[in-house]
């Protein structure tokens, strides 16, 4: 069986140096411009170094879902802060590194070691990240969950 899959987005500008992200696939559009740190760059609205690193970002987690549910890894919640350097090497400007720092709540304490494991599985493993060139660097925090569920007679 072929792994081979196809994915298709069209963009239409609109002004300036705005423009409307879609796909046939998907329900919702997506307005991307210039950032401000650019000339006539827009504030407020997504990017391109913006969407990247939320690709990265969206890939992880999705991967950490898949990895932890194979591995029947019991957890609470996961929140990924994540940000991007942006900057010239060899005279051309790209995003030289991402760094991703999801934050994980687990439910047992026993299981810390293998939850990091399982953190540092998916980046390995994170498809968008092994497309880039960029620098991708993961600081993961795991932390025990506090709710305890009270004993009832």
């Amino acid at each position: 069986m072929s792994m081979e899959h196809y994915y298709e987005v069209e963009l239409k500008w609109d002004a300036d140096r705005k423009g409307t992200l879609s796909s046939t696939e998907l329900d919702e559009k997506i307005v991307v411009a210039t950032p401000p740190d650019f000339p006539k760059g827009i504030p407020g609205i997504w990017s391109p170094e913006h969407l990247l690193i939320a690709s990265v970002t969206s890939c992880f987690m999705t991967t950490f879902l898949a990895i932890a549910e194979n591995s029947k890894l019991e957890f609470e919640s996961l929140s990924i802060n994540a940000n991007g350097n942006l900057d010239k090497v060899e005279g051309k400007l790209m995003m030289h590194s991402i760094k991703l720092l999801p934050s994980l709540i687990i439910k047992n304490p026993s299981d810390n070691e293998r939850a990091l494991r399982i953190l540092e599985k998916s980046e390995a493993a994170c498809l968008i990240s092994n497309s880039l060139k960029t620098e991708i660097t993961l600081c993961p925090t795991v932390k025990i969950s506090t709710n305890k569920i009270a004993a009832t007679m």
